[in-house]
């Protein structure tokens, strides 16, 4: 270890907190891997123990409900699928908001409606606990390594005491205004990426029988006006989806786009807005899915719908 490596540690440690990490899907166990390095004190729990071996293994304590690891915890860290995860976390006689959380720091960092960031903050703060909401925009790479960026909602002093956890996660925190404010920045950030995989088929499509290979596609796509970032971080990825490759390893697969996107729909009924080009892709998504593609990753989409364009073109079914 060099030794602006050992300050750093040496820092962190001089900052650590117990910090409980509720769910333990795949950014949820790359956020506590991150923390734990940082040298954070954790306590971990996942509705599947199973996820938590690793963390345990390395020293984090495993609790038995999120009650326990609530109270056990400074900060509180969740990271769920939906609304409905999050209040069969918080809610119950074994829920989070059975713990005693008075004085207690909580980062929400679900993708979920901004009302449903609003109704939970009032829970937690009726209590007297400190909300703040910070959905994230990157994978689990990203994760580990602490470059996500974090989009966060709350009052100016509650992120402000969130900020040394958020800063040891993100590369960049934008503080966007109050709870719920970080919602809607996040499925903003979420649309264009996932309409873009889709486009990225269609396109693919119509140049797939020049027989050239995807890697030197997704080059030359990079490269020119309609390039997006994605195409230089997951370009390799990208290229096997299109050759009809199942993507690995696997950081936000097809499903979880798809409750995106229906989070997205439901947000823009709310707001009075119409969102065709978000409901077309999701009825993309869902056709993928159901045809056994919704446990792969989101880069092979160009390659679902080319190959689906393709034998469709033939005559042939999918």
């Amino acid at each position: 270890m060099t030794l602006s490596a050992r300050k750093e540690h040496a820092k962190d440690r001089e900052t650590s907190m117990k910090i409980g990490i509720i769910g333990l899907g795949r950014m949820g166990a790359a956020l506590a891997t991150r923390l734990q390095g940082c040298g954070h004190d954790l306590v971990v729990w996942n509705r599947t123990p199973d996820k938590a071996k690793g963390l345990v293994e390395a020293g984090a304590v495993l609790a038995d409900s999120p009650a326990a690891a609530g109270e056990q915890s400074e900060a509180i860290i969740t990271c769920l699928l939906d609304e409905d995860a999050l209040e069969a976390v918080f809610g119950g006689n074994q829920g989070v908001l059975a713990a005693d959380v008075s004085g207690k720091l909580f980062i929400e960092m679900s993708t979920v409606q901004p009302r449903t960031q609003r109704a939970l903050a009032a829970r937690i703060t009726a209590k007297g606990g400190v909300y703040v909401e910070c959905p994230v925009s990157g994978s689990t790479g990203p994760a580990r390594e602490g470059r996500l960026i974090g989009l966060a909602g709350g009052a100016p002093e509650d992120v402000a005491r969130a900020r040394p956890i958020l800063e040891q996660l993100c590369r960049r925190i934008e503080h966007a205004g109050p709870v719920g404010s970080g919602a809607s920045l996040k499925l903003a950030v979420n649309l264009p990426l996932v309409v873009y995989y889709q486009a990225l088929g269609e396109a693919y499509s119509l140049c797939r029988h020049l027989g050239l290979d995807p890697e030197r596609i997704v080059d030359l796509f990079s490269d020119t006006s309609g390039g997006a970032n994605i195409l230089k971080a997951r370009g390799g990825m990208i290229a096997n989806g299109m050759r009809g490759d199942d993507p690995q390893p696997v950081t936000f697969d097809v499903d979880s786009f798809r409750k995106d996107l229906r989070t997205m729909i439901a947000e823009g009924q709310e707001l009075g807005l119409s969102l065709p080009v978000v409901e077309r892709t999701l009825s993309v998504y869902d056709e993928a899915s159901q045809q056994g593609w919704g446990s792969r990753d989101g880069t092979s989409l160009a390659g679902y719908w080319s190959s689906r364009s393709t034998e469709k073109a033939s005559g042939e079914s999918i």
